[in-house]
């Protein structure tokens, strides 16, 4: 059932063009209750009966350890229930936001896949299933970014985030591969379990750089954290769902999964902790250098991306606490607040900061949901923010590796939090009215609901923490290897503490962040006159990494693609001829050679019918001609093989040489009249390349007849042919069995080839002329 839960998401997808055929609002609704089901199941099957730890296997590719295997633990059911439940809220708000959309029902199905990629890469235990789903959603999330495509924006931002999550994923797979060769184990269990001979592996640091290169780019860590913001051209509720919510969570989910097996050693701790901390303060000042609702948030959610990446840096368990709880509040409000920006942005026809303010009189239940989950990310009581933010402050203080430097971060990242939290959720519903549409109206019931049940939440969670403290403390458990469950169960979450450091910290910060938004005016002129020189930005680095890349492109194409046939068997020729010489001289002994063999009279005969038909080809003055001239040397050839025990590759060599004829002919018939010779100097260029490679490959068969090397493929195909394709000829069970994919692979190639060459046969000119 685990198993089908997760694909629930692929298969609604396939149902929803059937689904929109009953009407855009019905199958909005059907569709949209799918992931408030899977969160109805998630939440009674394991949140509340408290069955974790739940797995299900199906065997997929046994052989190298890749199978199906899902388990459901407490750090898996966290961010199920996340995706499922923030997804609800989304699913719902798209069906009216999107109502008049062209493309809803497209929207749906790419926003399916996603959620069941985001369901898979949660629950997998195994690395390549984990994998699989990963760049699922990296296709998913491109398809979703690009989802207004006439824009070029939205092309160009869906290219960058696709590009820079993708290279992270080769990055990732490589990791993977290390793992597999330190451990021989495909599974996050099992490769946990061994961080001892992990850590004392000669790969450990490339296979450690590698899984982060992975995670980083999908959580947009510094420096590749440029396609977050960028990604805002997507649809609002996309840019809810995917940025605030979940996918770039999915960065965080693999450092914490894969934690047990990484941690304790100081380059996993040092590089967490340095970007981490980077990625938060910077994101956090860029925030108040914006004036675009959602370009706040996104600033907003890198800067809380760079602190869970510290957190898990830190590495205690009151670290891998306030993670968790960081995390949960996290998908809480900003879930809240950028449904909040798209419904201020679809009844007042601006996302402005500065050109919006006092609508709580047009939006009153959207102001109180902003408002709720704004107070939330300042860190307010009783907010379940402000449980975060004293835990953040608990973990930081207990911090060793770089201690002053790594308070001093959060507190200003905490700081700015304060400020972004009032420039978006709380200044565009209070003070004077100011609105360029003049009919600012309330959002739907549809539209709300989802956001204000995810605001309330915060409060409700924020009042009775218990709700999530068992399961956060489990989980801490899952992603803390060391941790036994009875030493963390001191861990239960509460509202108040007691007059302490923490809380005299946490209140600071909101006094000093409301200074701060009183005397905002002066501030924000001057930070947004600050600007970085453009060579210090990543972004502008991947601009002009990607100019170089399609001007190299362009140049490639030019020399080597330049549509001549004459150059691209004139390429490969020479390449062959290079390669091959070049390993004939350097590693061969030439003196092995003998050019003494015993010579048949029908073996002379057939030389003859060879070179006459050779110099035939080359002399005929008709295309005719030249093609049965051709066919006989191929022909002669067959003979050839079937002389010296082929008769499987003369037989080939008949089928190919028939084939090639009536082709030819075919193609002659087809061709103009006249005739144009190639120049002198191109007919010598080609006979000096046609000897060269002819000399080489008659050095390179004597080479091989006189100095036969036996290789271990060759006694294996021999030993096993037989035993387990079941066949006597080695050459058609390799074909066959042992090169399956690959032979089946060629023969589509074949088959679309031969189809593309029907169609144009097919093609015909229409009434105006053209084809």
């Amino acid at each position: 059932m685990l198993f089908f839960s997760v694909l629930s998401g692929i298969i609604v997808a396939c149902l929803v063009p059937f689904l929109f055929k009953l009407g855009r609002k019905p199958a909005s609704i059907i569709i949209s209750l799918v992931p408030l089901s899977l969160f109805l199941y998630y939440l009674f099957n394991f949140g509340i009966t408290d069955n974790l730890g739940y797995s299900e296997s199906i065997d997929f590719f046994p052989a190298l350890g890749v199978n199906l295997n899902f388990v459901m633990d407490s750090y898996a059911l966290i961010f199920a229930l996340i995706i499922t439940g923030i997804g609800t809220a989304v699913f719902f708000y798209s069906s009216y936001y999107l109502a008049e959309h062209p493309y809803l029902d497209r929207f749906y199905i790419y926003i399916s896949i996603f959620m069941a990629s985001m369901l898979g890469i949660v629950t997998s235990d195994n690395m390549v299933i984990m994998f699989i789903f990963w760049e699922l959603t990296s296709i998913s999330s491109f398809l979703l970014i690009g989802f207004k495509h006439r824009e070029e924006k939205s092309r160009y931002s869906a290219w960058q985030a696709l590009l820079v999550t993708g290279s992270g994923a080769l990055a990732l797979l490589a990791g993977i591969l290390l793992l597999y060769v330190i451990t021989g184990k495909m599974n996050f269990s099992e490769i946990n379990a061994m961080p001892g001979i992990i850590q004392s592996s000669t790969l450990f640091l490339p296979a450690m750089f590698l899984v982060l290169g992975g995670a980083f780019t999908k959580s947009a860590q510094m420096p590749f954290h440029f396609w977050l913001p960028n990604a805002m051209e997507a649809p609002t509720p996309v840019s809810a769902y995917l940025h605030s919510a979940t996918m770039v969570k999915a960065g965080i989910y693999l450092m914490a999964r894969i934690n047990p097996a990484f941690q304790g050693a100081i380059e996993w701790e040092t590089t967490l902790t340095i970007f981490g901390g980077i990625t938060m303060l910077f994101a956090a000042y860029m925030a108040l250098k914006q004036s675009d609702l959602k370009r706040i948030l996104a600033y907003t959610t890198l800067s809380v991306l760079g602190t869970l990446t510290l957190l898990i840096g830190i590495g205690t368990p009151l670290a891998m606490q306030a993670m968790l709880v960081y995390l949960i509040a996290h998908a809480l409000y900003k879930g809240t607040l950028f449904l909040v920006a798209g419904a201020i942005d679809h009844g007042t026809g601006t996302r402005n900061i500065d050109e919006i303010g006092g609508l709580r009189k047009f939006m009153p239940i959207t102001a109180v949901a902003a408002t709720l989950a704004a107070l939330s990310m300042a860190g307010v009581i009783p907010l379940f923010g402000f449980i975060g933010k004293e835990l953040l402050y608990g973990a930081a203080l207990e911090h060793s590796l770089f201690e002053y430097a790594t308070f001093g971060a959060v507190f200003l990242t905490a700081l700015f939090g304060v400020v972004a939290a009032g420039m978006s959720g709380i200044f565009p519903f209070f003070g004077q009215a100011k609105y360029p549409n003049s009919q600012p109206h309330e959002a739907s019931f549809t539209m709300y609901s989802g956001y204000a049940i995810t605001a309330f939440l915060g409060l409700l969670i924020g009042l009775l923490p218990m709700i999530v403290s068992g399961n956060v403390t489990k989980a801490v458990s899952d992603i803390y290897y060391n941790l036994p469950l009875a030493d963390s169960s001191s861990m239960y979450l509460s509202l108040w503490h007691g007059f302490n450091l923490v809380l005299f910290l946490s209140l600071g910060t909101l006094a000093l962040g409301i200074v701060i938004l009183i005397f905002r005016r002066k501030l924000f002129n001057f930070i947004r006159k600050i600007n970085l020189p453009g060579y210090l930005l990543p972004s502008k680095a991947y601009d002009t990494s990607m100019s170089i890349l399609i001007a190299s492109a362009r140049f490639t194409t030019k020399v080597l693609q330049n549509g001549y046939l004459r150059n691209y068997i004139t390429l490969i020729l020479l390449t062959l001829l290079v390669l091959t010489s070049y390993s004939l001289f350097t590693f061969s002994d030439l003196s092995v050679i003998s050019l003494y063999h015993p010579v048949t009279i029908y073996e002379i005969i057939i030389a003859v019918i060879i070179s006459i038909s050779a110099v035939l080809v080359i002399k005929s003055s008709g295309r005719l001609q030249a093609v049965a001239a051709l066919g006989v040397v191929g022909i002669f050839v067959a003979v050839v093989f079937s002389i010296y025990g082929a008769p499987d590759l003369a037989m080939t060599q008949y089928s190919i040489e028939t084939l090639t004829v009536i082709l030819f002919v075919l193609v002659i018939y087809k061709l103009p009249k006249f005739l144009d010779y190639s120049k002198f100097s191109h007919r010598m260029q080609d006979f000096f390349l046609a000897s060269a490679v002819g000399l080489t490959m008659t050095i390179l068969i004597l080479m091989v007849t006189a100095n036969e090397m036996p290789t271990e493929f060759k006694d294996y195909y021999g030993q096993t042919s037989y035993i387990l394709g079941k066949g006597r000829n080695i050459v058609n069970v390799i074909l066959v069995d042992y090169r399956a994919l690959d032979t089946f692979g060629e023969i589509v190639v074949l088959s679309l080839a031969a189809l593309g060459v029907f169609a144009l046969l097919k093609l015909k000119k229409d009434d105006g002329g053209s084809e």
